[in-house]
């Protein structure tokens, strides 16, 4: 048949498994930072952008005219459920939060952000069929996107079930930098392995 085919590369591209949540990834030599938490049910990421059509109000011009189309944003996401939670996961999900300096298993929330509430995420997934290091002869792929000035705006929440592990939920948005605000928040890095 023939249109009932695939690429030859198929498996090559594949991004396979569910990732992690990092706090750190480093592109060019594939190292990974502290693994915020154990999750359940995949992340998503969503780039969300939004868009202006500055010809919906002038006669004769048809909406969605590419010509006058502008980009106003991005609103970038990531989103998934913890299984996992320790005092740094619970700070992190309140936002505004500081872990005691007294006491280190007490999680203090504050009435107002600080900028060192804006913290980095990454999503790091396998990629392709060549996915495992192997002393210096093989370098895994891997799909990384990096959330830059990630807050979760959705609050700490907590769901406990009878017989069950609780879940924490979180939505991630990444936010733009004053000093740069012509830089979406937001990068995509794909590296085949060898």
């Amino acid at each position: 048949m023939k249109f009932t085919q695939v690429p030859t590369d198929t498996f090559e591209n594949l991004v396979l498994n569910a990732g992690i949540l990092v706090d750190q990834f480093t592109p060019s030599s594939g190292v990974i930072g502290n693994i915020l938490g154990a999750t359940t049910g995949g992340i998503e990421f969503s780039t969300n952008p939004t868009f202006t059509d500055f010809g919906e109000d002038i006669d004769n011009v048809p909406e969605n005219t590419k010509q006058l189309k502008r980009l106003k944003s991005f609103d970038p996401t990531m989103s998934g459920t913890f299984l996992t939670v320790d005092t740094a996961t619970v700070k992190s999900l309140i936002g505004a939060a500081d872990i005691g300096t007294s006491d280190a298993t007490k999680v203090v929330p504050r009435d107002q952000l600080l900028d060192a509430d804006f913290t980095d995420v990454w999503w790091v997934g396998d990629y392709s069929n060549k996915n495992v290091d192997d002393e210096s002869t093989h370098t895994a792929g891997y799909i990384a996107i990096h959330l830059m000035n990630a807050l979760n705006t959705a609050g700490f929440k907590i769901t406990s079930s009878k017989d069950n592990k609780a879940q924490m939920a979180f939505e991630y948005h990444g936010h733009y930098d004053i000093s740069n605000i012509s830089t979406p928040p937001f990068e995509i890095y794909v590296k085949a392995g060898t």
